[in-house]
């Protein structure tokens, strides 16, 4: 028989229960010491051996059907060694030595050496025992030899925390039973008795077969069935003992349990090596669907916004001007819209595309995948330049809107100004040019020629003091012109009309004087008083009607210094009217007197001045208008100054708040600058810090608002400028806007750096010593070093860098060739250095298993193994295996796992 004695100083099986438990025996020497007693036991207790010829042939017969055969008797089925080597191959998974076919007894002696010398080549001493034993039948030796066998294939492999063969085994079921009443698994023999244990296996890894409660400890007969009926059934575990031999003994033999408990080892450890590769896949190809899902949303995402841009850009470029105030104002109205409504939403999705990018890359990076390349013209600096574009545009837009107003009110102003000039130019050339083309001096008196060259001289003194007016009239045109005055048309004809009429009264006024003058010497008689009413008259009829278009001239300002200037104006054009009324009174005096000589000398008047046709009536009526015109002067210069009193409280309620909300911005874009540089504490604090921050910075946008609502309530009021402040509403905007970014951008690289520490098991210290190497060299203290302050880095945290290495290096913490590093890209490269991921190596081995060792695999096993989603995900992107071994429908695994990695495509 064997010598366990001598098999121990080769080989070790771990100790046996012995009755003493899992501490029954700490070595090979005390389970062997034991084997001696097993050949006493036998002789005493048959049922024993009973038990071991049923178990041993089971679990022979368990292997050899894989080979198309099996034993019905342990003792004869041996004995020519043909199915005991069959028996080696199978278990072992070699080939053994071309057997003997002959029928005689050398040659089965022969076969069974070579059984046995294959045995001893496995670590196994076979002493006292040899092939002559098993050819003439001797059931004990023959049961002993399947045991060794059974002990160095099935049961030395099994190891669980350290612990190996029969003690690992014993572990093993102490592990899986524990959670379960009723059951305390000791040793293999007794504590099986009640069946309980073999049921709680099952149920610990397949609680659908068992109805575990339902079972009953003073029913070990019903437990025993169950279990061994259910383990053939679905575990295709055979049925190794009779439930009566095991209750019926008062201690179950130990190898036979061991035997069949080894079995159900070895069932679920396949299943869970098939869980474990299955669930290495799923987790594989989870992160490789969730990258791709990520990649999708941030390619539409980055479309749609690339299209809002590109439909913005080119309506903020118009300059095409509007030739009303009104259209001008819509479409500054149309411009605020879209900064309060179309503009914030979009700031939100390019900040979030952003961070949606840099974790999307770093997920890459952490799960071992080549680095995300948006397609043309979709990447994040394409974005970054169509917004610097639009911006550029934006700012240009805005401010010619408000020059065109300006320009458009200012043109408003002069139009108005022009009719109204023009209008009593035109009132006051009404029928100059008949009178001075009458020749009535041909048939006057010498008295009514004398009164017709007084009244000649009146006229040039009028047409003269018309002319500063015809000046302005064509300086408002050309001014017109300049500005680009949509109806200059009309202004240019109506002024050229203007122009060449007042041309044609100074020829008709110059050939109307020769024709007087030369008949002057033939007339004597000159009304004096009438000639010095006509004279002092006509200009101060001129002087009324400037000062009646003057009080009537519509004005604008913008500043309270503007309207006070007015103001001073006209009370100084107040204080001469009593000078101005004294002189009416003396104008008026010398008609009274003109009229008091005449009818006292009896003097037939015509009843009109000749000189002059300013009557002292239209004298008065004027004079009354400009009496009437002062006081509405008045209330029109108050309504301003009250309206310029109101826009300067708004230039300081608005200035007050902006030199707040202006610093307080300054002061947090600093402050976060300082937090994303120092970054004291743990990962998780610096992240709630900066989360808490972001919420100060967020619960402050109210005073945004309120600043949105008087900018709001200026440019309604037509407000264009601010000496109280240095702060206009789009610095603030973007100010405001930076601040948000750059708050939820400093947030994302903490996140990307818990996500790196916990997938790659760097600690907080290593991070802190990063952190504090990499502050070190950032001299400039940026977040980010150039290239040579990156290689001081390397050099002093250990790495001996030549040109070749460190541009490898530069590589892949600068993929994009920026020349900065950042302390993420840092982390990132320390990381990948010091830890571990999985590689395409270990998913191709994964699948190995699930393929049960071919080189390729079915969709069937797919789907059987994975779930529903993955296994369709798996088949649609497999190629075809092309292999000498392949069969149809073989797919193959291997290059779609390098696919996954990036080292082929798929």
């Amino acid at each position: 028989m064997v010598d366990y004695h001598a098999a121990n100083q080769s080989y070790q099986y771990g100790p046996s229960s012995g009755g003493n438990g899992a501490g029954g025996g700490g070595g090979m020497g005390d389970y062997m010491a034991q084997e001696d007693d097993w050949d006493r036991d036998l002789l005493l207790d048959p049922a024993w051996e009973k038990q071991q010829r049923k178990t041993f042939t089971a679990w022979c017969n368990s292997h050899l059907r894989k080979a198309g055969t099996q034993i019905e008797n342990i003792d004869e089925d041996f004995r020519d060694g043909l199915k005991l080597m069959l028996l080696l191959e199978v278990i072992s998974g070699e080939r053994l030595p071309k057997p003997e076919r002959g029928k005689m007894r050398v040659h089965k002696i022969n076969n069974v050496n070579k059984a046995l010398d294959f045995i001893a080549s496995k670590g196994v001493k076979l002493v006292s025992i040899g092939a002559e034993e098993i050819v003439d039948g001797n059931a004990k030796m023959t049961l002993g030899m399947i045991w060794t066998i059974i002990l160095r294939f099935a049961i030395q492999d099994i190891s669980v925390e350290e612990t190996s063969a029969k003690e690992g085994l014993l572990l093993w079921c102490q592990r899986k039973t524990a959670p379960y009443k009723n059951v305390n698994v000791q040793n293999f023999h007794i504590s099986w008795k009640d069946g309980l244990a073999f049921n709680a296996l099952i149920h610990r890894h397949r609680p659908e077969l068992i109805e575990y409660d339902k079972l009953r400890k003073d029913d070990p007969v019903t437990n025993l069935n169950n279990a061994f009926e259910v383990a053939e059934k679905y575990l295709d575990i055979p049925k190794m003992l009779d439930a009566e031999d095991i209750v019926n003994t008062a201690r179950p033999d130990e190898k036979a349990i061991m035997t069949y408990v080894s079995s159900f080892y070895h069932a679920f450890s396949g299943a869970q090596k098939a869980e474990t590769a299955a669930n290495r896949i799923c987790k594989v190809l989870a992160v490789n669907q969730e990258n791709e899902h990520l990649m999708e949303d941030y390619e539409r995402l980055a479309s749609d916004l690339l299209e809002w841009i590109r439909r913005t850009i080119p309506w903020l470029e118009d300059r095409v001007p509007q030739k009303t105030i009104q259209e001008m104002q819509q479409k500054l109205e149309d411009f605020r819209d879209y900064r309060r409504v179309h503009k914030p939403p979009k700031v939100q999705e390019k900040c979030q595309l952003e961070i949606n990018f840099n974790t999307l890359q770093t997920k890459l990076r952490l799960s071992n995948r080549p680095a995300f390349m948006p397609s043309e013209g979709r990447m994040v600096s394409d974005i970054n330049n169509g917004w610097q574009h639009l911006e550029q545009a934006e700012k240009g837009y805005e401010e010619w809107l408000l020059n065109e107003i300006r320009r458009l009110e200012r043109l408003d102003h002069l139009a108005e100004k022009f009719r109204q000039k023009a209008s009593i130019h035109e009132a006051w050339t009404d029928g100059k040019e008949a009178m001075l083309k009458h020749r009535d001096y041909e048939t006057a008196t010498l008295s009514d020629i004398k009164a017709l060259i007084r009244k000649h001289e009146a006229f040039e003194s009028d047409l003269a003091a018309h002319q500063d007016r015809v000046e302005q009239i064509a300086a408002i045109a050309q001014e017109l012109n300049e500005l680009d005055y949509y109806d200059s048309h009309n202004v240019n004809t109506r002024c050229q009309k203007i122009c060449d009429q007042w041309d044609a009264l100074g020829s008709l006024t110059h050939s109307r004087r020769e024709a007087l003058e030369k008949t002057e010497k033939q007339l004597e008689t000159i009304d004096q008083l009438h000639l010095e009413y006509a004279k002092r008259a006509a200009p101060f009829n001129n002087w009324m009607e400037s000062a009646m278009e003057d009080l009537q001239d519509m004005f604008i300002v913008h500043t309270i210094e503007e309207i006070e200037g007015l103001i001073s104006a006209h009370d100084q054009f107040k204080s001469t009217l009593p000078d101005a009324d004294r002189e009416r009174e003396a104008i008026l005096a010398i008609h009274k007197e003109a009229q008091r000589i005449a009818e006292s000398n009896h003097i037939k008047l015509s009843g009109s001045n000749p000189y002059t046709t300013v009557t002292p009536q239209i004298i008065n009526s004027k004079w009354e208008k400009v009496q009437q015109l002062v006081p509405k002067r008045d209330r029109a210069l108050l309504e301003e100054q009250s309206k310029q009193q109101s826009n300067e409280h708004l230039r300081r309620q608005f200035s007050s708040q902006a030199n707040v909300v202006g610093p307080w911005i300054q002061t947090k874009m600093e402050e976060i600058g300082r937090i994303s540089i120092e970054m004291n504490g743990t990962l998780e604090d610096q992240l709630s810090h900066l989360k808490q921050y972001e919420r100060s910075i967020v619960d402050y946008k109210p005073n945004l608002d309120l600043l949105e609502q008087q900018h709001q309530l200026i440019q309604e009021a037509l407000i264009f400028d601010n000496k109280h402040t240095n702060y206009t509403m789009e610095h603030v905007r973007v100010g405001w806007e930076q601040l948000l970014t750059t708050i939820a951008r400093t947030i994302n690289e903490v996140e990307n750096q818990i996500l790196t520490r916990d997938a790659k098991g760097i600690s907080q210290e290593q991070m802190q010593e990063f952190r504090a190497s990499f502050n070190h060299f950032d001299k400039k203290q940026t977040g980010s070093m150039d290239s040579d302050d990156f290689r001081a880095l390397l050099i002093s945290t250990g790495y001996s860098l030549g040109d070749a290495e460190f541009n490898r290096i530069m590589s892949v913490v600068d993929p994009n060739h920026s020349g900065l590093v950042t302390f993420q890209a840092f982390i990132d490269f320390m990381s990948r250095e010091t830890t571990d991921t999985d590689t395409a190596d270990q998913v191709i081995a994964s699948f190995k298993v699930l393929a049960g060792d071919k080189n390729f695999i079915t969709a069937e096993e797919l789907r059987r193994e994975l779930p529903p989603d993955q296994a369709e995900y798996c088949i649609a992107r497999m190629a075809p295996y092309q292999g000498p071994d392949a069969v149809p429908g073989a797919l193959d695994y291997k290059s779609f796992s390098t696919a996954l990695y990036g080292e082929s495509d798929l």
